[in-house]
């Protein structure tokens, strides 16, 4: 196939490796110029089609003895590059990984466990880099060229997918998926398995919810804000409407009445787009009681204060930020981007009046995401917005294998709400933040 023997490659100095992604190179032209590109085949035809030329290859020609895969694995390999997603058709499959980064055809990079590996996986080339994010956005209506060099989409599986091509991205296309299990996890899930919350504070947010308390979920890209939104949903009560807007659909709640609305972007010839913002004033329309935003990064946020000031108690959204503090700057930069002459005091007014809590979520540096801190809105200081800390996570020691221990704790501040709720809660409230020693001062 090659015109190149065995020994003859090996002596001069070839990589086995890279011997073995040009055979597979060749096997996968050879089947490319052999179907008919002018007929079109049903997946099912296609792929008995070409199953049926990758036989007839490996029959007919010798592989390689520096193929060290055996005929399955390699007809496998081979089938997956041409109707499927190549090599990384097994990442996608696998519910264990959270993110898979193609940096150049020849550098996959997976997130699992919260920890970034690199993969000895590879593209054939950039033509078949290029084939398979066809591949995948052309299912859901996407594609990229030179007048679109980037894409965001949901893939069919729920995953989401963000493509940017030359010459934006320099050394060849760029592609991110964010994966999402297929069963979305569950606030005992964050507590048992991945240790980001305890089972106090569980209680505290539960509490809060059910109480219609405005939250807003703090942290940076991938630290598991979507995740934790998710899981908070759950405590709403399944009487409440709820209206869930978001770029891509990534939230799962579970209860009767949900609205589910999505962005859209423009259209080639730049019309039709409708934003975060368009459908935050839409979902005022819908009676909900509730309205649930994946994420707050624009002018969208001066909607949702008016929201949260005007009887939709109880919403939920995340924002992009590296403290409690840093919420508080954010949301009003986010809110002067609505192209409205509103004074600063005006919008720290609303902001300290909208939102009760925010919890601010952090990817430590063992690749573990926890609530870091969680504050309470106490309302306007002169110029400033007060915040109060009721949790607090202190890093304690990093052991050998670089797992950073420490413990997530109640700072002793009261929340300014606990008169507020029904009595059994208050008990549970009062157990959470007064300690043993606390009750006994203050007998």
């Amino acid at each position: 196939m090659f015109g190149i023997s065995d020994k003859s490659a090996i002596k001069a100095g070839m990589d086995p490796i890279e011997l073995g992604f040009q055979f597979k190179r060749e096997v996968h032209k050879k089947i490319l110029d052999r179907l008919d590109r002018g007929t079109t085949f049903s997946r099912d035809e296609l792929s008995r089609r070409v199953e049926t030329m990758v036989d007839n290859i490996l029959e007919n020609e010798r592989i390689p003895d520096y193929i060290e895969q055996g005929r399955d694995e390699l007809k496998r390999d081979i089938l997956e590059n041409i109707l499927g997603y190549g090599p990384i058709e097994e990442y996608l499959r696998d519910n264990e990984i959270d993110e898979i980064m193609i940096n150049t055809y020849d550098q996959i990079w997976i997130e699992k466990y919260g920890r970034l590996h690199r993969t000895d996986r590879r593209f054939l080339d950039d033509t078949h880099l290029r084939l398979v994010i066809e591949r995948m956005l052309r299912p859901i209506g996407k594609t990229v060229n030179d007048l679109n060099p980037y894409a965001d989409g949901r893939l069919e599986d729920g995953s989401r997918i963000n493509v940017i091509i030359p010459p934006l991205a320099i050394d060849g296309p760029l592609v991110t998926i964010r994966k999402f299990p297929e069963e979305p996890l569950t606030i005992n899930d964050l507590i048992k398995k991945y240790h980001s919350l305890t089972a106090e504070l569980a209680e505290f947010l539960r509490i809060i919810v059910r109480n219609r308390k405005n939250i807003v979920i703090s942290g940076g890209s991938g630290s598991g804000k979507t995740t934790l939104l998710n899981c908070l949903s759950g405590f709403i009560p399944a009487d409440e409407r709820i209206v869930t807007i978001e770029d891509s659909a990534e939230l799962q709640l579970k209860q009767p009445h949900v609205g589910r609305l999505e962005t859209r972007l423009p259209n080639f010839e730049g019309k039709g787009q409708v934003d975060i913002r368009d459908l935050v004033r839409n979902a005022l329309r819908m009676r909900p009681d509730r309205i649930v935003v994946g994420e707050c990064r624009g002018g969208e946020a001066i909607d949702m204060l008016q929201a949260m000031n005007t009887g939709h108690d109880g919403s939920l959204t995340t924002v992009h930020a590296n403290s409690p503090q840093d919420v508080l700057v954010r949301v009003e930069t986010m809110c002067t981007m609505a192209g409205l002459d509103i004074p600063s005091y005006a919008l720290r007014t609303q902001i300290a009046s909208a939102v009760d809590v925010i919890i601010h979520i952090s990817r430590l540096g063992d690749g573990s995401r926890k609530v870091v801190k969680v504050s309470e809105l106490m309302g306007l200081q002169g110029q400033e917005v007060l915040l109060q800390d009721l949790f607090e996570y202190r890093k304690d020691y990093i052991s050998r294998e670089g797992e950073i221990l420490g413990s997530l704790e109640p700072t002793g501040n009261l929340p300014t709400f606990i008169n507020n709720v029904v009595s059994n809660e208050r008990e549970v409230l009062e157990k959470i933040f007064i300690s043993d020693k606390m009750r006994e001062y203050d007998k």
